[in-house]
């Protein structure tokens, strides 16, 4: 480059250019993907833990990429973040789960996660009260999840918009529990209904006695302060009965279900395993 001046070497790295222009190609191609109805909300169920039947469904947003095919998140929602498109991509969201959750039993509920650019917009409040509004589903019968990263910023403003959302009985989830900090102060300083014990600490259920004793803590402190667990991550029935036995409260996981469409989505089906399970 002329700016270097002479006598200098610059060297073209094919590979990155390569990733730099699938990146912009990827950028391109998100920006049209919500006008060409490109995105789409799978559903995992969650069971309740007692009577091994289902009571609600977590949202997980899939993106079908005319060329790369099904995209799960992990492979988009960080650039959606990154260049602004997770505010828009995060109101279809939520507006489609509610337009969803209005069919199925009045005993399921949704879940849906938001996101730190969700919170920043400072309309996140109305987009909200919208959705339901216009879908008609009960706010009652709507989920918010919150990472504690989120939690990590802007906690005075986060705590206003968190106590709004609960004063109109929407259910407030702190997600991914037991991976960050602070938890702990989180559970005093936020008003939340419920905790989603990472899927980390499941899977060590069995074979790590550390991941046994933090998920009995977790539940211990969750039945002082009157809040309800769900574990995330419930593969095995070994997972499932020794969770039972500990008092938890719901479970989500292969065990009882993988994400799928909403067409794929059977209650009646999943209410019969459940009794099944309940019966066994």
């Amino acid at each position: 480059m002329k700016s270097e001046g002479r006598n200098n070497f610059s060297f073209f790295d094919e590979e990155l250019s390569r990733d730099a222009s699938s990146r912009l190609q990827l950028i391109s191609d998100m920006r049209a993907a919500l006008s060409r109805k490109e995105f789409e909300l799978h559903y995992q169920p969650v069971f309740d833990a007692k009577t091994s039947r289902p009571c609600g469904v977590e949202a997980l947003v899939r993106w079908r990429h005319p060329v790369m095919g099904l995209m799960s998140p992990d492979r988009f929602i960080w650039l959606a973040e990154e260049t602004g498109l997770m505010e828009p991509l995060g109101q279809w969201i939520l507006e489609q789960a509610c337009l969803d959750a209005v069919s199925w039993p009045d005993n399921i509920k949704v879940a849906v996660n938001l996101s730190v650019a969700q919170f920043r917009s400072g309309t996140l409040f109305d987009v909200i009260l919208c959705a339901l509004v216009e879908s008609g589903l009960s706010p009652e019968r709507l989920e918010l999840e919150i990472t504690e990263s989120l939690l990590l910023q802007n906690k005075e403003s986060h705590s206003v918009i968190i106590q709004q959302l609960k004063n109109i009985g929407v259910t407030i989830v702190l997600d991914d529990f037991g991976t960050g900090y602070a938890s702990l102060s989180y559970l005093t300083m936020f008003p939340f209904d419920k905790i989603k014990i990472d899927k980390s600490f499941t899977q060590g259920l069995s074979s790590r006695v550390d991941c046994a004793a933090v998920v009995a803590s977790v539940l211990s402190l969750a039945r002082g302060l009157d809040i309800a667990v769900t574990v995330e991550g419930v593969e095995t029935k070994e997972q499932f009965e020794l969770l039972r036995a500990a008092g938890v409260n719901q479970v989500q996981g292969y065990l009882f279900g993988r994400p799928s469409p909403m067409a794929d989505l059977n209650f009646p089906a999943l209410e019969r395993m459940g009794r099944a399970e309940a019966a066994a």
